[in-house]
């Protein structure tokens, strides 16, 4: 960590960076969350079947969503050549 400050283009700069990150972190985990749960919705499923899916998708689509942002603000951090 430096103890030089950053200017407003670097702060700007990691506030879209961090805006970025969350949009494509809901998206995906909307994505995986409709396509897990989703038929559910569409089809008469059994109720044990129909009970799993909603948790399972809202896990996947909860975990993926976080790894995106953690992926994308880890790869904005890295130093570039």
């Amino acid at each position: 960590m430096s103890t030089e400050r950053r200017s407003q283009a670097d702060r700007d700069e990691i506030t879209v960076e961090i805006g970025y990150a969350l949009v494509s972190a809901c998206f995906l985990g909307g994505v995986m969350f409709a396509a897990i749960a989703g038929p559910a919705a569409v089809w008469d499923l059994p109720p044990a079947v129909e009970r799993f899916m909603l948790p399972a998708g809202a896990s996947v689509g909860g975990v993926l969503a976080a790894i995106r942002v953690v992926h994308v603000l880890w790869r904005h951090g890295q130093p570039k050549n």
